[in-house]
């Protein structure tokens, strides 16, 4: 399965975190923008029989600090990217680009 994608920059977030906010109010951004990015890649998921939209889940590792949503199915690929015999109709990515934008704003918030 491709990655959509990943956010740089830990580092200097570490250490702005660190000075200014808790663990928790990390792992609070970490699970609020997974559950807004899952809803809205299930917003955007083409319906035709509704099992893909009802396979887009939310899980968490790393102690909470990582949020993955991602779709279960089979066939999830050739819908975001499409194949030779049918156009792509993507859902992850701009999910994935509009609640970046957001995720970013919120731990900024937390690092002011």
């Amino acid at each position: 399965m491709a990655k959509v994608g990943r956010i740089t920059g830990i580092q200097e977030l570490n250490k702005k975190l660190r000075e200014n906010a808790t663990l928790d109010d990390v792992k609070k951004v970490v699970q609020m923008n997974g559950s807004e990015l899952a809803s809205e890649a299930e917003r955007k998921a083409p319906v035709d029989t509704g099992t893909l939209e009802r396979s887009i889940n939310l899980s968490r590792k790393d102690n909470g600090f990582t949020a993955i949503v991602e779709p279960s199915t089979d066939y999830q690929g050739y819908v975001e990217y499409g194949t030779r015999y049918m156009a792509a109709r993507p859902y992850m990515r701009p999910a994935f680009k509009k609640q970046v934008k957001q995720f970013k704003k919120d731990m900024e918030r937390l690092v002011k």
